[in-house]
C-alpha cells in the first residue's frame, strides 16, 4: 500500500476535524434545543402550575380557581386543564373519546395519589404528535381532589426554536467552511516548500546544487528550515567548487613535475640534454612530487575524523629549540639571523611529531620570503593557562586581500611565483589542521612591507603536576 503524502495526511485531519466540528456543532444544538427551550418550558409550566396549586391550597375548588385557569388558557399558547376527578385524565379527557386511550399510564396516576407531580412527554393518543406536560396533585387532608394538568405539543416549542437553530446551523458550516480554507492555505503554506525541498534534494543528489527554497516573509519553523536548507545547499555548491578546484590543482601540481621529469629523460634518450643536468633536474622533480604527495597524504589523514593524536606533555621551548636548529644552516645560507625568545616553563599536550611539522613548515615560510640580512623570531609567551607560539619574519607581508586565503590549499600570493623556488602550496593548510586536531587556534597576521607573524595558542598542561610526574 503506497504511504500517504504529507499533504493526504494533512487534509485527512482537516477533514476529520470539520466533520467532528459539524457532529459536535449538531449536538451542541441538540442540547441547547433541549435545556434552553423544552427544560425552559417545563420549568414555566412549574412556575405557572405552582402558582395555581398555591392558590387551590388558599380558596379550594372554587370558580376562582375555574377563572384563573380559563384565563391562563387565554393569554398562554398552553392548555390548561383543572379536573376535580383524576380518572378523566385517566381515560384520555377531554382529548380523546376513546375509554381505552390513555393520556397518563396507572404508574404516573398513582404518583398523583401519592402528592407528586409528573412530567409527561409522549405521543398524544389521538392526535399523534408528541405532547409535552405536566401534572400537578390538588392533595387536600391528603386527600387527591383533582389535578392541573398543563401541555403544549412540542411542534409549538420547536417553532420557537427554528430561527435560532437555522443560525446555529448555519454558523457550524460556516466555521467548517473557514476550517477547510484555512487548511487549504495551511496546508499550500506547508506543502510547497517541502515539495521545493524534496525537488532540490533530488538536483542535489544528481551532483547539482545552485537550486534555492523560496523563502516567505513569515519567520516560523518551515522558513527556518528553508533558511537552513539554502545554507546547506550554498555550502555543498561551495564544497563542489573547492573539491573540483582541489582535483585540477593537485592535477597541475602533478603534471608539471612530471612534464620536467619526461622532458629531461626524452633530452637525454635523444642526446640534446647533458645526463648529468638532467639527471640532476629529473632528481630534483622527483622530490618535489614526493614531497607534493607526502603532503597530500598528510593533509587527507588530518582532515579525517577518525585520525588519532599521540599526545604527550612537551616542553614548548624543547620542541621550538630542536625545529629552529634544523634550520639553522638554511638561515646561514641567507644570511637570516634566528633569534629564540622562549618561555622554559611552557608545558603543552600535544604530539611531538605533529607540532615539528608545524614549525617547520611555519619557519620554511619565514625563511623562503625573509630578504638576506633580516631577522626571524621565534617566541613563547604563556598567559591563562595558554601557551602562545609566534614566528615573525621581517619579509614582504602578505597583502590584506590574500591574507584570508592563504591557509588554502594551493594558494599562492605571487600567482606566477616559479614552483622551483615555492612549496607545494599545502604547508599552511597543513598548520591549520594540526593547530585544530590539538584544539588550539591559528592566525596570521601581516603587513605589507614590513613582516608576518603566524601565532599559534595551544592550551597549556599543568606544570605543577607535569614536574611532580618527573620526579617520580
Amino acid at each position: 500500500m503506497k504511504p500517504l503524502s504529507i499533504g493526504a495526511k494533512i487534509w485527512l485531519a482537516i477533514g476529520t476535524a470539520a466533520l467532528a466540528f459539524v457532529v459536535s456543532g449538531g449536538f451542541l444544538i441538540a442540547f441547547l434545543y433541549e435545556k434552553l427551550y423544552v427544560d425552559e418550558q417545563l420549568g414555566q409550566f412549574m412556575e405557572e402550575g405552582s402558582a395555581l396549586v398555591s392558590f387551590y391550597e388558599k380558596e379550594g375548588l372554587s370558580e376562582e380557581l375555574d377563572e384563573r385557569v380559563e384565563w391562563a388558557n387565554e393569554r398562554s399558547r398552553a392548555q390548561f386543564l383543572l379536573t376535580d376527578d383524576p380518572m378523566e385524565l385517566a381515560s384520555g379527557a377531554p382529548f380523546a373519546a376513546d375509554e381505552d386511550a390513555q393520556l397518563i399510564t396507572f404508574e404516573e396516576r398513582q404518583s398523583l395519589l401519592d402528592g407528586e407531580t409528573v412530567v409527561i412527554r409522549r405521543e398524544h393518543p389521538r392526535f399523534q404528535q408528541e405532547l409535552l406536560g405536566i401534572a400537578l396533585p390538588l392533595i387536600s387532608e391528603n386527600k387527591l381532589e383533582g389535578a392541573i394538568f398543563i401541555s403544549m405539543p412540542l411542534a409549538v416549542v420547536y417553532e420557537a426554536f427554528v430561527d435560532i437553530q437555522w443560525a446555529l446551523y448555519a454558523a457550524v458550516l460556516f466555521a467548517a467552511f473557514f476550517v477547510v480554507i484555512s487548511g487549504k492555505r495551511m496546508t499550500k503554506h506547508i506543502v510547497e516548500p517541502l515539495r521545493e525541498m524534496k525537488a532540490s534534494a533530488k538536483e542535489m543528489e544528481n551532483g547539482h546544487f545552485s537550486k534555492r527554497v523560496a523563502i516567505g516573509k513569515s519567520h516560523d519553523e518551515l522558513a527556518e528550515l528553508a533558511h537552513s536548507f539554502n545554507e546547506l545547499a550554498k555550502s555543498l555548491e561551495q564544497v563542489d567548487r573547492e573539491r573540483n578546484a582541489f582535483l585540477a590543482n593537485v592535477a597541475h601540481e602533478l603534471r608539471t613535475p612530471l612534464s620536467y621529469m619526461i622532458g629531461y629523460a626524452e633530452g637525454i634518450q635523444e642526446g640534446v640534454i647533458e645526463r648529468n643536468k638532467g639527471m640532476a633536474v629529473i632528481e630534483k622533480e622527483a622530490k618535489r612530487l614526493d614531497r607534493l604527495v607526502n603532503d597530500l597524504l598528510d593533509l587527507a589523514q588530518l582532515e579525517g575524523s577518525d585520525y588519532r593524536l599521540d599526545k604527550e606533555a612537551l616542553p614548548f621551548a624543547e620542541l621550538a629549540r630542536e625545529a629552529v636548529a634544523a634550520f639553522a644552516w638554511q638561515a646561514e645560507q641567507k644570511h637570516i639571523q634566528l633569534e629564540l625568545e622562549l618561555d622554559e616553563d611552557s608545558i603543552i599536550d600535544a604530539d611531538w611529531d605533529r607540532m615539528q611539522q608545524v614549525l617547520t613548515n611555519l619557519l620554511a615560510n619565514a625563511i623562503a620570503y625573509s630578504p638576506p640580512f633580516t631577522t626571524v623570531t621565534v617566541r613563547i609567551t604563556s598567559s591563562n593557562g595558554w601557551a602562545e607560539m609566534v614566528v615573525e619574519d621581517e619579509g614582504a607581508g602578505i597583502p590584506v586581500a590574500d591574507l584570508s586565503s592563504v591557509q588554502k590549499r594551493f594558494y599562492r600570493v605571487k600567482k606566477g611565483r616559479s614552483r622551483q623556488n615555492g612549496g607545494t602550496g599545502l604547508g599552511l593548510a597543513i598548520v591549520q589542521e594540526i593547530v585544530a586536531k590539538h584544539g588550539g587556534d591559528f592566525q596570521l597576521v601581516s603587513q605589507e612591507g614590513k613582516g608576518t607573524k603566524a601565532i599559534i595558542r595551544i592550551k597549556e598542561v599543568d606544570v605543577g603536576a607535569f614536574k611532580e610526574g618527573e620526579q617520580r
